[in-house]
């Protein structure tokens, strides 16, 4: 038989293959990856379950609310006064105060955040970088309370010294030390993604005779738009939802306002208050507490629809 002959078995002539107790399948084993494949299913579902949850509790306690309070009223009115005899519910007030301090702490963290992801990404040295992450992350991990006693103590006595007419509680110093906070947010996220970029992309820039910082503002910030864009829409949803520096620094008073230099109250805020207050279960003024939460709660919502949209919108395939 010459080498090139090919040599073919019959289709239907088994071959005897050899295989290793190891592969072999057994019932124990198959047993094994069911219940595995049930706990990690099970662990699944319990965020699933868990925002049902509180979606079911949001939307049935803020049914029995708007059966006592119009829906123009609730989005419509100027004042906010639920606790009073004359009763208002204008959310409209809480979402100013809302919306201001979050645009304060906003344009602290986003430039500042974005300015130290590109140094951490593209300039800085290897030992810089090890030492500043984690002293970055580490001022995630302070308590929101002690930001809150920060800007009330030091910020803004500071802040009263340039304007004098500044209230003790004000949106100011509490958006500025609430920038502060959501600043390790952005600018790890933001470094992550652009870290993340290919080197070519990089390396084919120089061949072109680009600088540096060309590079870093032209071809990586460009390239990591759909990372930047989650750090910067997780940044606007954790600036929604403080609580307690905004309850400690603000002043917890509903006021119609979007001047950050006046003291007010956000929905959070108001939500801390009444939850802490003597008003009894089931009245109309201890469900506002519900409706507030389910605004806040389509808020996020919102933002984080805007988030995936601009990831899936700018998301680069290499």
């Amino acid at each position: 038989m010459s080498a090139s002959t090919i040599v073919t078995l019959p289709l239907n002539q088994s071959l005897d293959l050899q295989v290793s107790d190891r592969l072999r399948k057994k019932a124990s084993r198959h047993m094994k990856e069911r219940v595995i494949e049930f706990l990690l299913f099970g662990a699944a579902l319990i965020s699933v379950f868990t925002t049902l949850a509180i979606v079911y509790v949001l939307v049935s306690e803020s049914w029995v609310f708007f059966q006592h309070v119009p829906l123009k009223d609730f989005l419509f009115d100027t004042q906010w006064t639920p606790l009073f005899d004359d009763a208002h519910y204008g959310i409209m007030v809480l979402l100013s105060g809302t919306l201001t301090s979050s645009a304060v702490a906003l344009m602290v963290a986003l430039p500042l955040g974005t300015i130290i992801a590109v140094y951490l990404s593209e300039f800085a040295p290897f030992k810089v970088r090890e030492i500043s992450k984690p002293f970055l992350e580490l001022l995630g991990g302070v308590p929101t309370i002690v930001y809150g006693y920060f800007a009330l103590v030091f910020l803004t006595p500071l802040l009263q010294k340039i304007y004098p007419d500044l209230p003790g509680f004000n949106l100011l110093s509490a958006g500025l030390v609430m920038g502060v906070m959501i600043i390790p947010y952005v600018a790890s996220l933001s470094e992550d993604a652009m870290r993340a970029v290919p080197m070519s992309l990089r390396e084919g820039s120089y061949a072109m005779g680009a600088t540096r910082l060309q590079t870093s503002l032209r071809v990586v910030v460009p390239a990591a738009t759909s990372g930047i864009a989650s750090a910067y829409i997780l940044g606007i949803s954790r600036a929604v939802g403080e609580t307690m520096i905004l309850a400690v620094a603000a002043g917890m008073q509903p006021n119609l306002t979007f001047n950050p230099a006046d003291s007010g109250a956000t929905i959070t805020s108001y939500i801390v208050q009444v939850a802490l207050g003597d008003l009894p279960h089931g009245s109309i003024g201890y469900q506002t507490i519900f409706a507030a939460g389910l605004t806040l709660m389509l808020m996020t919502l919102m933002f984080n629809l805007l988030g995936y949209w601009l990831r899936k919108r700018f998301r680069e395939v290499y």
